[in-house]
């Protein structure tokens, strides 16, 4: 064809560079084009190269601001890649190697430039800087471009790179709201990719966007390979070994979502894309989110329904839930779990008829309890997930039905043999006195003790061990709680204390919400024992043990009331032991027995009924104030891009 390969590209020297950048016009059909993106880059891979990279290319980007208002050549630029971009099916595989490097190589320019000027000018300058000479729709072409490549263009070895590039493309574009402190429905960009001519295509992209995550795919492929043609052959090791990501590059081997970037980068950018879609809906609909929530499982014979209230598209649901298994540790994977089970009826009713659930609830338990080292809205979404799961009596069934072998991360205690409804509420009660020591957090223990609530009725074959901690974690919250009353009662009567107190007002309130917590665990405990106390006499066997914990709350008005009837199975089964030790000594074993065998002749009508514990799951009001800024942060974690959102001032809480 003619044209020579570029040299590695020098930023300060290269003269094509220059030339772009300068206030000389070049028009589309000009030469140049083709000599400018025919070079060599080392693309950046990780975050410290990415702002490297920005750093080097920054006064480029300077002069094109300075002069593009004159030349126009960066509108110039996005109208060549949308006349090749059109041409990517047609591209013959003799010159699909060249194209496909030239495409690539245009993209990754208007990315790196896009960038630039979303981290210095309002959306209507970066919207001028677009249409300068234009007919003011090339950003809606732009848009459309780049869900057409995502949409239409198989991802094969010689294309994966331009997929990539697309996809992080539209997270540039989509970042507006971030640079700018506006709202997403204030924003330009937004208004024509939620309600412009594009959302025809909402389904497909997010189909594709979620199959490109559950595919994981890895890219091998090397322009030129097996191929005689000097022409693209010395580039192969320069260019497409970076974009591999392959083992000469240098990751962090403690941060999974980093090292999944680069080695599913697709995969990784294009769930990312999804999040930041289906997130930004506030008060108009959101046909990606709607897509995103309606969409069945493939063996469904649910109809295809062209509107937002009907089934969108079909997913490979196993393959769906495979990959959650597999990535469940991820934030932004946590993330996708719980949009799809609180808000997709179709994907919660497929995961709750699993037989191989502890696939995806054991990576969720080792989340928390590596809570002290984990993100807190991670642990957040981890337990929102369970408590959502722990809507379900079967699901309650299920966990206590499976049994676990040699959980070598949990290090308190060997666990040789466990079932997964004992580890679940092993490490609830974990993050529960985490929580109480370290982050007093009171959202946090209200859905570790709605989820431990909802689960109770199902209390089935408790562990003995599990029977000890539920028991300790009451016995602990007890006697503190029994020393903040006796401090207080020393401070209104203007006596010293030996716990300094900065507020009664804050005394009160930790008492208060250890009211709540001591209240629910005994709500708990008679929830367990009146629904299955012939399956529970470890649990039984451990109240008898600690029985002098109880004493305290006998005549308090907070708690007599479910102190009642513990104390009436107490006393039921240690008169069955008395009588039995009047006959002959009793050790540990004769006193499970002997619990196991009382259990059957127990009269159920001695005890007051409650109401049965049931707790749902309720998201509450603005939650985009919390997961906007949360999925940006993801975005900044987990791919090398460097968002720079000093000027979002909203704040991921919860």
């Amino acid at each position: 064809m003619g044209i020579a390969i570029s040299k590695d590209l020098d930023f300060h020297q290269n003269d094509y560079l220059q030339k772009f950048v300068s206030k000389e016009i070049l028009n589309l059909n000009d030469p140049f084009w083709n000599r400018l993106l025919t070079f060599n880059l080392s693309i950046p891979t990780n975050r410290n190269d990415q702002l490297a990279f920005e750093s080097r290319i920054e006064p480029c980007c300077q002069e094109l601001l300075k002069y593009n208002a004159i030349s126009g050549n960066f509108g110039t630029l996005i109208d060549l890649f949308l006349l090749r971009s059109s041409e990517l099916l047609a591209a013959s595989n003799s010159d699909a190697d060249l194209f496909n490097w030239q495409l690539f190589n245009a993209l990754f320019i208007l990315r790196c430039v896009l960038k630039f000027f979303m981290e210095i000018l309002s959306e209507e300058e970066i919207i001028k800087q677009i249409e300068i000479n234009g007919d003011n729709t090339r950003l809606e072409s732009l848009i459309g471009a780049l869900v057409g490549i995502l949409v239409d263009v198989p991802i094969k070895d010689s294309t994966y790179a331009i997929h990539l590039e697309a996809t992080t493309t539209l997270l540039i574009l989509l970042s507006v709201p971030i640079h700018s402190g506006k709202r997403p429905d204030d924003c330009f960009v937004y208004r024509l990719i939620m309600k412009g001519k594009h959302i025809i295509h909402a389904p497909l992209l997010v189909k594709k966007l979620l199959t490109n995550f559950m595919k994981q795919e890895r890219n091998s492929y090397r322009f030129g390979s097996g191929q005689g043609n000097s022409l693209v052959l010395g580039i192969a090791s320069g260019l497409w070994s970076i974009l591999t990501f392959n083992s000469k590059t240098s990751v962090e081997s403690d941060n999974l979502e980093k090292a999944d970037f680069y080695e599913v980068p697709l995969a990784s950018q294009s769930l990312l894309l999804v999040l930041v879609l289906v997130h930004h809906w506030t008060t108009r609909t959101n046909p990606y989110r709607n897509s995103l929530f309606s969409c069945a499982n493939y063996e469904d014979n649910t109809p295809i329904l062209p509107t937002s209230n009907g089934t969108l598209f079909k997913l490979d649901f196993s393959s769906l839930y495979q990959t959650l298994c597999k990535r469940a540790s991820g934030e932004a994977e946590t993330l996708l779990l719980y949009l799809l089970l609180h808000r997709n009826p179709n994907f919660k009713k497929f995961l709750m008829f699993r037989i191989d659930i502890e696939q995806l609830v054991i990576p969720i338990l080792r989340t928390l309890y590596n809570a002290p080292t984990s993100n807190s809205h991670h642990i957040y979404m981890s337990l929102i997930i369970l408590l959502i799961l722990s809507e379900d009596d079967n699901f309650n069934k299920t966990i206590h039905e499976t049994k676990l072998k040699s959980i070598l991360w949990y290090t308190e205690r060997a666990l040789n043999e466990i079932s997964l409804g004992g580890l679940l509420i092993l490490v609830v009660i974990r993050t529960i006195q985490y929580n109480m020591l370290k982050m007093r957090d009171k959202y946090l223990h209200t859905n570790c003790l709605a989820a431990l609530a909802n689960m109770s009725a199902e209390f089935r074959n408790l562990h003995p061990y599990v029977s000890q901690r539920l028991v300790s974690l009451f016995e602990t919250l007890a006697k503190k709680y029994q020393r903040l009353v006796q401090t207080l009662d020393k401070i209104k009567k203007g006596e010293e204390t030996s716990i300094a107190v900065n507020d009664d007002t804050d005394l009160e309130q930790d008492i208060s919400v250890l009211e709540e917590v001591l209240r629910m665990l005994l709500e708990i405990l008679n929830s367990g024992l009146s629904n299955q106390l012939i399956q529970n006499p470890n649990l039984v066997y451990t109240l008898l043990y600690k029985k002098q914990v109880f004493e305290m709350f006998k005549n308090n008005i907070v708690f007599q009331d479910i102190i009642h009837n513990i104390e009436i199975i107490m006393q039921y089964f240690s008169q069955l032991l008395t009588d039995k030790s009047q006959q002959y000594e009793v050790d540990a074993t004769q006193v499970l027995l002997t619990i196991q065998q009382g259990a059957k002749s127990w009269p159920k009508d001695k005890l007051t009924r409650f109401p049965e514990l049931k707790f749902k799951y309720v998201e509450e009001e603005s939650p985009e104030e919390f997961f906007i800024p949360y999925v940006w942060e993801l975005v900044n974690q987990q791919s090398f891009l460097h968002i720079n959102n000093e000027n979002n001032t909203i704040t991921a809480t919860c």
